[in-house]
């Protein structure tokens, strides 16, 4: 069977009318206002429908919160015997007041996948398939200059898994385009034809395109939510790189309709699909350690939780009516557009009094990581961006504590590269002054004994063991449960070969961490300076970066290893010994970049079973589907069009293109729009339709595109060869 068809593909005539019918459906508006941050009457919250529901999570919470705050105590005593030898002074302060910072944020992270290991052994049991559904759904999936073979067969697979439930009735289909590259953009209206004619009309399949992408994907959400919103009670957002089951989408709405107080329930999404040795690397540790951190999280949030964006399903309404953003006040970074919207969304919808939690173990929720560091750096730039914005939100009125956690967990998740930074140049400098500088052993106040600059060096090998303990343990807590379950295990390659990935993960991780600290302390400064961040398409191939672009990303991270290097040597062999991984980290940064983006060595690992994920072993069938769509769509060249030359070959495709235009005011006289002017001066001077390709730049092709009254002139171009063919028979007369 041909893998863009189905048993059950519509006629030629049903599949031509669908793909002729109106891209989107008749408009069920809901408004959306901004909300204020500071001006909030708390009397107004509602009250809960099912109260019974809200159970607080106490002992969840004590073992976290207070086990993070005794381990922080616990250490920071420890660390202060440590500096106590010979008298503190204002550095040792400094380096103890660092250390508490960092320790408490380890410290946090170990008793919350504590109590996750312990839930995890003890298997609770999924949401069942519902039957029935009662509410209408819609599944929404933003889209910006992506590949339109990967997004419309994720989006087709998606749906076709969810016919197979019985229940696909209940949900309709959106794909929000913010596309804004010409050729993109009409790729993914030939695709959009396309898989409207594969799923014939019983498909409520939609599209639609914003010209302008205000407020990016939050408008973008926002725009649905406004003008179609009115018909769905619910909506589950994907992203572009999302893939989810049917069952789990059915299970998510049944859930919803089970509990009239949720706003938010998020899945926990596993990375798949990936095969550079970074990548695979991520994909790893999530699949193993992360359903550890996740039961953890979900069990201390309880209905006071977190959303990430997508693979997860929202109440329309309550979204409609508690979540418009307001611009933060002054300009980028930190005021203007909120960037990290979803954090800010799940906070605003749960001081309203609804409930915000995750269902870490429903399975059937998988989305894609970057291929390189580099990669990862330059999405990490933006979210850096938006998690320093919510400094501007943490006070919010009404925000309930835990929202405000979420806050400061997304806050401190950046700048704990230069709190660590800073922490180790204060232990440099304190080294320095040990070794270099003469210690003024009796100080002007009356003393018996002289002031030795020293430290308890027994201690703090027995402080950085236990460090190390706290900062490895959800690591080694998450290879024991995976040995523990027979599917994950045995998808793993057995426990042996899960041990090793484990180890060689670590390894990696903490030659990695150091070259993250400096990306991220980078990005941390130049925000504070006031420079903003873009919002560039995330790169979702597995292509390989070229060794040019690494070498000019890492070479001063090479330089400051080896200045590290020369200059530790210079003052204590020790001192190198104990900064040993972030030493081998930076001077070998351009090797272990350019070595993790390649594919054929992410494969090398595969095939020698590290590495490897259950979902590798035996690969989701929704995941199998989608790869093979996207595969041969892709070969249809679904992908690689040129938006003019598409429109001038196909005149059913152009006739679509200008009835879904939206309608426009007539120009106002006198007023001339640059663009357009220059776009029609070149067409009219066009002998033929390659030259008014060559000749239109990117912004007037948008132009061009955007025109019906250009669409008809750039129809009228002759090709090149036509045009031949005309005078050779002129000439022939």
């Amino acid at each position: 069977m041909d893998t863009l068809t189905d048993a059950h593909a519509p006629n030629a005539a049903s599949a031509s009318h669908n793909a002729a019918l109106p891209p989107t459906p008749t408009e069920n508006r809901l408004s959306m206002p901004a909300q204020s941050l500071f001006k909030y009457d708390t009397h107004h919250v509602r009250r809960p429908a099912a109260p019974w529901l809200w159970r607080t999570p106490w002992l969840a919470r004590l073992v976290v919160y207070g086990g993070g705050f005794a381990l922080t105590a616990y250490g920071g005593y420890q660390m202060y015997r440590v500096i106590d030898v010979g008298g503190v002074t204002a550095l040792k302060w400094a380096l103890l007041a660092l250390f508490l910072l960092n320790f408490s944020w380890i410290a946090l992270s170990f008793c919350s996948a504590v109590v996750g290991f312990v839930l995890l052994l003890n298997k609770r049991p999924t949401p069942v398939l519902p039957t029935e559904l009662r509410e209408k759904t819609a599944v929404v999936m933003p889209i910006y200059n992506e590949a339109p073979s990967r997004v419309f067969a994720a989006l087709q697979t998606i749906f076709e898994d969810v016919q197979a439930t019985g229940l696909g009735e209940s949900f309709d289909w959106f794909f929000l385009s913010d596309t804004t590259n010409p050729d993109v953009w009409i790729a993914e209206e030939r695709a959009f034809i396309a898989l409207r004619r594969r799923l014939g009309p019983q498909a409520r399949v939609f599209y639609r395109r914003r010209e302008k992408n205000t407020s990016r994907k939050a408008g973008n959400i926002e725009d649905f939510v406004t003008r179609w919103g009115g018909a769905y009670a619910h909506m589950v957002v994907l992203d572009a790189d999302s893939l989810m089951t049917g069952p789990t989408i059915v299970k998510l709405a049944s859930a919803m309709e089970a509990d009239p107080d949720s706003g938010i329930i998020q899945t926990l999404p596993l990375i798949i699909n990936r095969n550079t040795l970074f990548a695979r690397v991520q994909q790893f540790a999530a699949r193993i350690y992360g359903p550890v951190i996740a039961m953890g999280l979900s069990a201390w949030m309880g209905r006071d939780g977190n959303y990430w964006g997508h693979n997860a399903i929202i109440r329309t309404e309550a979204f409609a009516r508690h979540c418009g953003l307001p611009d933060l006040p002054g300009k980028p970074p930190f005021g203007g557009h909120i960037l990290s919207h979803d954090f800010v969304e799940a906070a605003l919808i749960r001081r309203a009094g609804y409930a915000v939690y995750m269902i870490p173990t429903l399975g059937g929720s998988f989305e894609e990581s970057p291929p390189s560091l580099i990669d990862v750096s330059i999405r990490d730039r933006r979210w850096c961006q938006g998690n320093l914005q919510h400094s501007r939100v943490l006070f919010a009125r009404g925000l309930h504590w835990a929202s405000r956690q979420h806050f400061l967990t997304g806050i401190f998740g950046y700048l704990t590269s230069p709190l660590w930074l800073m922490q180790l140049l204060v232990g440099i400098i304190i080294v320095i002054q040990a070794s270099y500088l003469k210690p003024e052993y009796f100080t002007g106040d009356f003393a018996l004994f002289p002031t030795f600059p020293r430290f308890d060096a027994e201690r703090s090998l027995q402080l950085f063991a236990l460090t190390m303990s706290i900062l490895l343990a959800p690591k080694f807590f998450g290879l024991l449960v995976a040995i523990y379950e027979t599917e994950t295990r045995r998808g793993s390659g057995g426990a042996i070969m899960l041990l090793i990935s484990t180890l060689f993960e670590i390894v990696l991780s903490a030659l990695l961490a150091p070259i993250m600290m400096l990306i991220q302390t980078g990005h941390v400064v130049h925000i504070v300076f006031g420079f903003d961040t873009g919002w560039d398409p995330q790169r979702r191939d597995d292509g390989s970066v070229p060794l040019v672009d690494i070498i000019r990303r890492h070479r001063w991270h090479m330089v400051l290893g080896v200045v590290t290097l020369f200059a530790g040597l210079l003052i204590s062999t020790s001192l190198v010994a104990w900064m040993s991984p972030t030493i081998a980290g930076l001077i070998l940064a351009i090797p272990i970049s350019w070595l993790t983006s390649q594919r054929w060595l992410g494969l090398v690992f595969r095939r020698a079973g590290v590495l490897v994920t259950p979902e590798e072993t035996t690969t989701p069938p929704i995941a199998k589907r989608g790869k093979a769509l996207s595969k041969a769509l892709a070969r249809v060249d679904e992908d690689e069009v040129n938006g003019l030359l598409a429109l001038h070959a196909d005149p059913e495709l152009r006739r679509l293109h200008e009835e879904w235009l939206p309608a426009r005011k007539p120009r106002q006289r006198g007023v001339i729009a640059a663009d357009r002017a220059m776009a029609e001066a070149k067409i009219a001077d066009a002998e033929t339709i390659e030259d008014a390709v060559q000749w239109l730049n990117r912004g007037e092709r948008l132009v061009t595109l955007s025109d019906r009254a250009l669409i008809g002139m750039i129809a009228r171009l002759p090709h090149k060869t036509e045009l031949t063919t005309r005078s050779d028979a002129r000439a022939a007369e």
